[in-house]
């Protein structure tokens, strides 16, 4: 394990830099932790909230509309004075709903009493565009050049009133200007279409069963969101000649495939966002492929440099090699073993559940077996009660599961929103 502090950040490496002759492949956990210190040398940010209000029709419905009208409330309740806050209408159109003059206002007594008697005129009618509710969030956040951006969407139902394509165009446009959490209550939207937008807006996805619900997980956000005072860090990966990333996952505190976002800025230099952080730790997942050296040689696989702007905060280096001593190439990192078992549980849980929705029960049962079975021996507590509402052990010792003939929709969507948070591993000394 290596590990550098500067700055009031750390980054620190864990993995077996030595590899059998021959072999290619260098995994490493980069460990990235936040502090106290750094959040408080960090200049003071303008910011601004956005809340995004599905109005539809279906909100009419099992006090949802009254939920989120509370919720949106809650937010404003626990929202600092002087923060910057847009409240906006989402149908199948999308209008700003308060203030109803100029981009944003400011938060205090007499304007959470505006914002009160705008929510008190809506109502629920027409129908569902995620995409357009996104693109009057970009020009609101456009209007607000410096600021740190935050938005949460809240929505009960499936994006039906524009193509695909289109969300996923108003997503795209979206990367970089603002930050979103996203959360579906009942259980009559799609998890891909929450997620797609909360991964690529460095946001969090989840369900709330119970309207009742939503108003206590709207303050949390908030709070968490005032949390935040660096509005982004990016990591920068250097590889030598002959070497290449071949994929970086950030893999605590939830798993989310960095892989593709990664920009060119220099021969064998990629970036990748990190998103806003405040002080917080976060583990990532980085594999490389390189050019294997003779017995006894070491050579740098890898430079992981995290900044804040153009500043260097730290560094961490990813090392390799080779041996001809096996006992040396078989040891296996823990964390980079642990995380690697994570990861595939996140993924064994998604593909038993699409083999389940298909039919496919063969299928469901074997890769759901698997996903228990990861599940305990990992310690991920969470995962493994989820998986007991969709499938029934018969046997504890083996680890042999059955799936449940009846299963709640909500309780399945549960499992899917949430199987991609991991249980953490500390660092190893």
């Amino acid at each position: 394990m290596t590990s550098a502090e500067s700055k009031g950040l750390s980054v620190t490496v864990d993995q077996n830099e030595f590899l059998a002759e021959g072999v290619r492949t260098v995994d490493a956990i980069i460990s990235i932790e936040a502090t106290d210190d750094l959040v408080v040398a960090a200049p003071p940010q303008q910011r601004l909230e956005i809340l995004i209000i599905d109005t539809s029709g279906s909100m009419g419905g099992a006090d949802k509309f009254a939920g989120a009208r509370r919720a949106t409330l809650a937010a404003l309740d626990v929202m600092p004075d002087g923060t910057r806050f847009a409240i906006v209408e989402g149908t199948d159109k999308a209008q700003v709903v308060y203030p109803r003059q100029g981009p944003s206002a400011i938060a205090g007594p007499q304007e959470r009493v505006n914002a009160r008697q705008a929510l008190d005129r809506l109502s629920p009618h027409g129908g569902t565009a995620m995409g357009t509710w996104l693109g009057l969030s970009r020009l609101i956040a456009q209007q607000h050049p410096g600021a740190m951006v935050h938005a949460i969407l809240l929505t009960d139902g499936k994006n039906e009133h524009e193509t695909p394509e289109r969300l996923a165009e108003e997503i795209r446009l979206s990367e970089g200007l603002f930050t979103c959490d996203c959360r579906g209550v009942g259980a009559d939207w799609e998890v891909s279409e929450l997620r797609s937008i909360a991964s690529a807006l460095h946001g969090t996805v989840d369900l709330v069963k119970r309207a009742d619900q939503l108003a206590a997980d709207f303050a949390d956000m908030m709070e968490a969101s005032m949390e935040k005072a660096i509005p982004e860090l990016t990591l920068r990966a250097w590889t030598p000649v002959g070497a290449r990333v071949v994929f970086l996952k950030q893999v605590a505190p939830f798993i989310e495939d960095l892989t593709a976002r990664r920009t060119e800025t220099g021969p064998q230099v990629g970036e990748y966002s990190l998103g806003s952080w405040g002080a917080e730790d976060r583990d990532y997942h980085i594999q490389l492929d390189i050019e294997p050296a003779g017995p006894d040689r070491e050579k740098l696989a890898a430079r992981v440099s995290v900044l804040a702007g153009a500043e260097v905060l730290g560094q961490g280096l990813v090392k390799a090699t080779w041996t001809t001593d096996t006992d040396k190439s078989a040891r296996i990192s823990r964390r980079v073993a642990h995380y690697t078992g994570q990861a595939e549980l996140a993924q064994t849980v998604q593909e038993g559940l699409t083999a389940r929705k298909q039919g496919d029960f063969a299928t469901a049962t074997a890769k759901l077996q698997r996903a228990y079975h990861l599940a305990t021996e990992s310690g991920n507590e969470n995962t493994a009660k989820l998986l007991l509402s969709v499938v029934d052990v018969v046997d504890e010792r083996t680890g042999t599961i059955r799936l449940r003939n009846k299963v709640e929709r909500d309780e399945e969507m549960e499992l899917d929103v949430r199987s991609t948070k991991t249980a953490r591993v500390r660092k190893e000394s």
